[in-house]
């Protein structure tokens, strides 16, 4: 049974939120000041969801709830306040609060608000679990997790709790590098269909002349080479979640044969006669503007409305920078802990010079300026000298013998070829096609150097 706590110094309001939970099917705890509510957090009693009014005699909402996070209780705060619009109430949201609620309360929101909190919880707590069962079935594979405790990470948990559980098509935007596929494997994870595959495509990575094998196989002698039936993508993720990622970079005649298996459930093998049926959850990602590329032409409007059932946003790091110290920790542990070194943190000074930078790759560079610094460094904690001169220096400068002193030289030709390409990509508005015309490479050369740097960012096509 879940378990809420509600915090208010007027019993009245205690007793009242009991009585309407408790015929609701939650175990209620009540407490009449913050230092009462914390015995309880402390206690045995897992909590599920607080409720907690801003204005207490003793410790006042935002102090418990701040404090609460300090010692690492990630429970869902919900926020009653008689003053909605005030500092306060808008303060607790740019904390990271759950929500807040209105005194006086709107029952049916009320409800509605408790019952999500209690849904994410939940979600945290079996992502949580499953992490250490699959840790321990596989040592060294640990499911990659989201993590980020700003308010605009908790509307995206909020999110996949809310539709994980549904059959919905979802689209995820945002940037690459931001995790749009953390959050597709978080969804199939929290999905009733979490006991089935969940296949990941990218579409951006497979020859035209090649994605429609891949995607839906081939029969035994279809083309040359064809010496045997081969399955696709749909097939494999049957029961299961296909994660298309990229899904802009799908060819037009491709996205009629897409759009059919989304509407009628059914595609060929090529070479076959025969349709094949398929149960088969989409989950696409894009880091375009798909809106946008249908006005082109570029992309079909049927398939957009079909996959735009449920959009999630993943916000970039510059949006969510109170997150970063705690991306840094986590990635310079786990890269210590591959390595084998006694690496334990990051320094105050590395760690605003972290919080100063854009991240134009987002959370897959900052993962590799991590890994990085734990390969470099020589102290207990990274400090600013293990960080790259481009986050010294805080800008794409030009380089000076200076800039690279202590570095080896593959480090030194790694950081001005990430400077180089950076600073092209910037050039051609991250244009991928004349990036790569403008430094005499091809695509494909360049595509693996925007992820060998943590470079991927908003790529647009011709």
């Amino acid at each position: 049974m879940p378990r809420v706590l509600v915090v208010d110094d007027e019993e009245s309001v205690c007793q009242m939120l009991r009585d309407l939970l408790e015929a609701e099917g939650y175990a209620v705890l009540t407490a009449l000041h913050a230092s009462k509510a914390l015995e309880y957090l402390y206690g045995k009693d897992e909590v599920n969801a607080v409720l907690v009014d801003i204005r207490m005699p003793d410790i006042d909402g935002l102090e418990f709830f701040a404090q609460i996070r300090r010692e690492g209780y990630t429970v869902p705060v919900i926020v009653m306040t008689a003053y909605g619009t005030t500092d306060t109430a808008i303060q607790a949201m740019k904390l990271g609060a759950f929500d807040y609620v209105l005194k006086p309360f709107n029952i049916e929101e009320l409800l509605l608000t408790v019952q999500k909190a209690v849904e994410v919880d939940h979600m945290a707590r079996e992502l949580t679990a499953l992490r250490r069962e699959l840790a321990g079935k596989a040592p060294g594979k640990e499911i990659e997790e989201l993590i980020g405790r700003s308010a605009a990470m908790h509307e995206v948990y909020k999110q996949i709790g809310k539709f994980a559980d549904t059959d919905y098509t979802i689209l995820i935007v945002g940037e690459t590098g931001t995790g749009k596929e953390l959050v597709a494997g978080a969804v199939h994870r929290n999905s009733k269909r979490r006991d089935g595959p969940f296949v990941r495509i990218n579409c951006a990575a497979i020859p035209e002349n090649l994605l429609e094998s891949e995607l839906f196989g081939y029969e035994k002698g279809a083309f040359t080479g064809a010496s045997s039936r081969k399955l696709g993508k749909f097939e494999l993720a049957h029961g299961g979640t296909l994660f298309l990622d990229e899904i802009s970079e799908i060819p037009l005649a491709m996205q009629a044969k897409l759009l059919r298996v989304l509407q009628e459930k059914e595609f060929d093998r090529v070479g076959g006669i025969k349709p094949i049926k398929v149960d088969t959850r989409i989950i696409a990602a894009t880091n375009r503007d798909l809106g946008e590329m249908v006005c082109e032409g570029s992309f079909r409007a049927d398939l957009y409305y079909r996959l735009n059932v449920i959009t999630i946003r993943m916000p970039p790091l510059r949006e969510r920078k109170e997150d970063i110290g705690l991306l840094a920790t986590h990635f310079i542990q786990q890269a210590a802990a591959k390595l084998n070194k006694p690496v334990q943190g990051i320094s105050d000074e590395a760690r605003e010079l972290l919080e100063a930078y854009d991240w134009p790759g987002n959370v897959r560079e900052l993962r590799n300026v991590c890994e990085r610094a734990v390969v470099l460094t020589r102290s207990l904690l990274i400090v600013p000298e293990d960080l790259p001169a481009t986050l010294q220096s805080g800008f794409e400068g030009e380089v000076t013998a200076e800039k690279w002193t202590g570095q080896t030289l593959y480090e030194i030709l790694s950081d001005v070829e990430r400077s180089v390409i950076l600073r092209a990509l910037k050039k051609h508005n991250f244009n991928r096609t004349k990036t790569a015309q403008e430094l005499g490479i091809n695509r494909r050369t360049l595509y693996e150097k925007i992820k060998e740097h943590g470079l991927e960012t908003s790529l647009t096509e011709e």
